[in-house]
């Protein structure tokens, strides 16, 4: 028999694969899009089509649900993929988080700007980058790069094999690269991240590669169905155990990096600071969500077959990975100035509450898949509505205000009789005048913000609760069901130091209500200082009191200060701040449907 005749053509579920298939389609058509759409519909066009594929993907997924939920899992492409009730839940997590990123992202300013480099091959500060700015060109190639993104994402949380797992890895990791370096403005901060991000990642890629090396060469298969054989049955290597236990920590390692966790954090702040803002929340929420689903499958199919005492090794492991990481988030996030930073060392502190919840994976019981589950969507929503308030407050380059020297003279009576001069010039700016810059991202930027938006400063202030962990938003059921599920295996000195670290975090997040709303802004306190100055000129006398004007040191400090304001947008950014604002309330309100269905999505096929 010849080898073609021997050829067996696998039967392919399409149905299943639908999801999937939506969003890599509509990413590829999204880039004949750029090909063949004139320059004046090709932006629509593609807001259109990203949020028509992801709206369409979320609806084929709740059609999967009920027949995947009865079959507890189809395998698919020769096994290749593994449509479970898990991996469902983690790409319907995804996909909801992404809708409401893509939504973020396609938003613009009054003007008509968005977050993203007119060219990204122009070189910053550029006679070329200038006149593609002027000439108001986009970069709507933005799209089919989060689609193609999303689509790895998607993949990655349901993959049957380690090859297959590398796979998604890189498809979901090359957009973010370029994604990362397309920021409009402080564009070599932006590259500087970008290349930050794409060299460390090309060494975690290798780690997990070496690693997947490693357990091929234990149980000659990589397929995770074939290795848990391997080990429950003794089919590999004999006595060669701890080579699949070296394998599957550097595969582990591989995905703790696109999670953030330390001691592979140290890409995190950087990139979160440099990338666009709208991307930032696009890659702290989906990311975690698809690589913690990656993280978990590989727990639960492989690590729950390793031998006692191999499994025991791999559970201090991750203890050490848990606290460390919740040291490391809790402790510098502390220190940061800067919103973005700080949102970052947040995600970090975030990564190992995640962590802990992983440190029963032995156990069949399911509530840690459970837990997990509840908190990738708890803190995607929160993460997603708070960078997309950071998108709304910017700075705005203040016009100085322009005082003949005489008038200065005047004003401290160093020109006896000098007149009624003192007034500013036609340079003066009022409150709403000065260009609109980037994010506004300097903590004490934010000062009085809750005065100037009350509503947005509101939903803010929401989401860095639900972060804090506060009774009735969504972050306390979710910290409170991941600290459930390490105390049910017996890790409570791990939950005992989850509290303490979300005790210690509560603070640099009520720091930021506090400046909102609380602390006076520096224009208010300019404007107070130059009210005081006056009363006290004119208390000193007719002939000091007349010579003054409205352009003392004190204006002038006034109109240097003003230089934070909230940008009118499109509404995509408000319509999504509205939705996680939404959610957060009601997974804190009403959480108990939720963690129903995340407690039935606690179901692996290996």
């Amino acid at each position: 028999m010849t080898p073609a005749a021997a050829f067996v053509a696998p039967v392919i579920e399409w149905a299943y694969l639908v999801p999937v298939l939506v969003v890599l389609g509509a990413g590829v058509v999204g880039v004949l899009v750029e090909a063949f759409v004139p320059d004046r519909a090709r932006r629509v066009v593609q807001v259109v089509l990203a949020l028509a594929a992801l709206a369409g993907a979320l609806t084929s997924i709740v059609l999967l649900w009920p027949d995947v939920l009865a079959q507890n899992g189809v395998r698919v492409l020769g096994g290749a993929l593994v449509v479970d009730p898990f991996g469902l839940a983690v790409q319907g997590i995804v996909v909801v988080l992404a809708l409401l990123a893509t939504l973020v992202i396609a938003d613009r300013t009054s003007t008509k700007q968005d977050a993203f480099a007119p060219t990204a091959a122009a070189v910053p500060g550029s006679a070329y980058e200038d006149l593609a700015r002027r000439r108001g060109l986009e970069q709507t190639e933005v799209f089919p790069l989060v689609l193609f993104a999303v689509g790895g994402m998607m993949i990655f949380p349901a993959t049957g094999d380690l090859l297959t797992m590398f796979v998604a890895l890189e498809v979901l990791s090359l957009p973010l690269y370029v994604l990362t370096a397309l920021a409009r403005r402080r564009r070599l901060l932006s590259q500087e991240a970008s290349f930050k991000y794409f060299l460390l990642g090309a060494f975690a890629s290798a780690i997990f590669i070496f690693g997947v090396a490693l357990v091929y060469g234990f149980a000659g298969s990589v397929r995770l169905a074939d290795v848990r054989g391997a080990l429950l049955e003794g089919g590999g290597l004999d006595g060669m155990t701890g080579l699949v236990l070296l394998g599957l920590v550097m595969v582990l390692t591989g995905l703790l990096f696109k999670v953030g966790a330390a001691p592979f954090h140290s890409w995190t702040p950087d990139v979160y600071q440099g990338a666009p803002t709208p991307v930032t929340g696009f890659m702290a929420a989906c990311t975690k969500a698809a690589a913690f689903g990656a993280l978990l499958r590989v727990l639960y199919v492989v690590g729950q077959a390793l031998p006692a005492d191999l499994q025991e090794k791999l559970v201090i492991a991750l203890w050490v990975v848990a606290i460390l990481t919740m040291i490391v988030g809790t402790v510098i996030g502390v220190i940061q100035t800067d919103m973005k930073r700080l949102l970052a060392y947040s995600s970090i502190a975030h990564a190992g509450f995640l962590v802990v919840a992983l440190v029963g994976f032995g156990e069949l019981s399911g509530f840690g898949v459970r837990a997990l589950l509840f908190y990738l969507l708890a803190y995607g929503l929160a993460t997603v509505g708070a960078f997309a308030v950071v998108t709304l407050v910017r700075e705005r380059a203040p016009q100085p205000v322009v005082v003949p020297a005489e008038a200065e003279l005047a004003t401290v009576g160093a020109v006896p009789g000098a007149g009624t001069g003192g007034t500013a010039g036609p340079s003066s700016t009022s409150p709403d005048g000065g260009v609109v810059l980037g994010e506004a991202t300097h903590l004490t930027e934010w000062a009085g913000l809750g005065k100037r938006s009350p509503w947005l400063a509101g939903a803010f202030a929401l989401f860095l609760l639900s972060m804090a962990g506060i009774p009735l938003t969504a972050g306390f059921i979710a910290k409170f069901t991941a600290f459930q599920s390490a105390v049910a295996v017996g890790a409570w000195p791990l939950a005992l130091i989850g509290v303490l670290a979300s005790a210690v975090a509560v603070f640099f997040y009520v720091r930021v209500i506090v400046l909102m709303f609380f602390t006076p802004s520096p224009r208010a306190a300019a404007e107070g200082a130059s009210e005081a100055s006056s009363d006290a000129a004119e208390a000193a006398g007719p002939d000091l009191g007349t010579t003054g004007g409205t352009a003392g040191p004190g204006s002038a400090v006034a109109a240097l200060a003003s230089r934070v304001t909230v940008v009118r947008s499109e509404g995509f950014t408000t319509i999504a701040i509205t939705i996680c604002v939404i959610g957060v309330i009601l997974l804190g309100v009403l959480p108990s449907s939720v963690l129903d269905l995340a407690f039935e999505a606690a179901k692996f096929r290996p």
